[in-house]
């Protein structure tokens, strides 16, 4: 959107930053090149020692609207530097932006305008985590921000509470201090999902806009991980639980009842999930430690908590959690939890044909997906893709669900090869399934590798079903046999070509390709460094 005509400088930009000074610099030029609706740009550095407040001092030297504030002891947290930012702002709204991100051209024009059309406290809208060095996006919430909205209650839009950024939002400066609306100081890791649940507590006006109005770096790569990435130690997963509890509690105790069931609803979705994915790549001593703090912490949940979604995968894990009192089916649990959910088998019954999680666990009961809708349902596909002198060819095997799949009919599945990189597909094929006597169904097709080219490809699958829902589902890679051996094909186009299909952390079936000598000399100088430093 282009910036608001002759605006007014209504909009102060609070950029916090701790020892980056690498980022600094574009993070800050990124918020003054927003225009003249940004008035006031403060830099406030938590007690950096790489140079970044000398950094931030030459550029408000030359830059009236920059002012740098300087903390005389670092905080060890992000809430303490953005409230130092708040109470130093000016002007009518406010906004935050990390040193390491960036704001793109217009996010402030774009926020200004809708919140000034719509009269809104606070107005949000779509930002995107961008991988590096990849430079892969992936959209943040994407459904919220389909299209723009005015929401005049958060009540009237629970699943706001899945949106815990708070740096993709624009605020009116007088609502947070009217309100008390600050974040919790010091080190407090997800301080963002507290100061996101006093905001709707304060039953705020929302606008919601479709544009993108901010960049989140994810640098996995870095020496250093953010604080919320690093998940590898149980401190991160106590900091987890510990901001959502207290998110909730603010809206419980805020009479927001809706919204606060919403937010543990989203516990169980979100948080449960992605450390349930995670947790056969720790060891032992950790997912003890994990399993034991996150029964504890489900023990708190009542009934109406569980009868709100209970079908949902992560309702199922987290009754799967509380029956067991230690970590099992790691496998399976990863599966139901991964995105999408895949529920494997086997499938068993209780002897009155009640369908449970396992004759280990009947007390976990599956009833809810007897009425799940078909495309919601957690299904399984298992994929292997057998490289051969001429090619490669991928075989599926889908597998029934308490008899729920042939009920609905599965027809065909649509296999897409997704370039790594870019997340776009670049071949597909519809393939038939067909019904087998122990009941599953199997599609089976060629696989052009000298097609597809150099590159990390990840197969993505859609089952069409005859009463015409579809259902996307990730294949899940079989590790028996010889269904992931890396092989040299001959190839007319690149002379030589290197396949090696391979099991994700998640399980699910991708495939790297080499073309040429080089490049497949680069692979085997690649394997070969592996092993010697193993």
């Amino acid at each position: 959107m282009e910036p608001l005509s002759g605006a007014a400088p209504e909009v102060a930009v609070v950029v916090i930053g701790y020892d980056d000074a690498a980022h600094v610099t574009d993070a800050v030029r990124s918020a003054l090149d927003q225009g003249p609706a940004v008035g006031e740009v403060i830099a406030v550095d938590d007690r950096s020692t790489d140079g970044s407040a000398e950094i931030l001092d030459r550029l408000a030297a030359g830059e009236p609207r920059l002012r740098v504030i300087r903390h005389a002891v670092n905080s060890g947290g992000c809430g303490t530097p953005r409230n130092t930012g708040i109470d130093a702002v000016t002007l009518p709204y406010v906004m935050f932006l990390d040193s390491d991100d960036l704001l793109p051209p217009g996010a402030v024009a774009t926020l200004l305008r809708a919140a000034t059309e719509t009269g809104a406290e606070v107005t949000a809208g779509l930002c995107v985590r961008r991988e590096l060095p990849s430079g892969r996006e992936h959209p943040w919430q994407k459904g919220l921000f389909a299209e723009a909205a005015l929401i005049g209650h958060p009540a009237d839009r629970p699943h706001l509470v899945h949106d815990t950024l708070c740096v993709n939002k624009l605020y009116r400066t007088d609502f947070l201090r009217a309100n008390g609306i600050r974040f919790p100081e010091g080190r407090y890791l997800y301080e963002d999902f507290v100061f996101a649940a006093r905001v709707l507590a304060a039953a705020p006006r929302l606008a919601l806009v479709p544009d993108l109005v901010y960049v989140w770096h994810v640098r996995r790569a870095a020496e250093q991980l953010s604080l919320s990435l690093n998940r590898e130690h149980i401190g991160n997963w106590h900091a987890r639980t510990r901001a959502c509890a207290e998110a909730y509690e603010i809206l419980r105790d805020a009479g927001e009842s809706e919204l606060a069931r919403a937010a543990r609803a989203k516990f169980l979705d979100h948080e449960l999930r992605m450390y349930l994915r995670e947790l056969g790549l720790r060891d032992p001593e950790y997912r003890r430690a994990w399993w034991a703090h996150a029964r504890a912490y489900l023990a708190g949940y009542d009934a109406e908590d569980w009868a709100r979604d209970p079908a949902a995968p992560g309702t199922l894990l987290g009754r799967f959690v509380l029956e067991s009192p230690e970590p099992r089916d790691l496998p399976r649990l990863r599966e139901l939890a991964a995105r999408p959910a895949r529920l494997l088998p086997p499938y068993a019954r209780t002897p009155e044909g009640t369908p449970v999680w396992s004759e280990a666990h009947p007390g976990v009961g599956l009833t809810p997906l007897l009425t799940c809708p078909t495309e919601a349902l957690p299904c399984a596909m298992d994929a292997e893709l057998l490289t051969h002198a001429r090619g490669a060819r991928l075989r599926l095997r889908l597998h029934e669900l308490y008899g729920r799949l042939a009920e609905a009919g599965p027809l065909a599945v649509t296999a897409r090869w997704h370039d790594r990189t870019t997340g776009r597909p670049v071949r597909h094929i519809t393939l038939p399934l067909v019904p087998v006597p122990n009941g599953t169904w199997t599609a089976e097709a060629a696989v052009d590798l000298h097609a597809l080219g150099a590159g990390v490809w990840d197969l993505c699958l859609t089952v069409h079903f005859k009463d015409g829902a579809h259902r996307d589902i990730t294949a899940h890679a079989r590790t028996d046999g010889p269904h992931l051996r890396r092989r040299a094909l001959p190839s007319a186009r690149h002379l030589v070509l290197l396949a090696h299909p391979y099991a994700t952390h998640s399980g699910a079936l991708s495939l790297r390709v080499a073309t040429g000598p080089a490049g497949a000399a680069r692979v085997a100088r690649g394997r070969l460094r592996r092993l010697i430093g193993g």
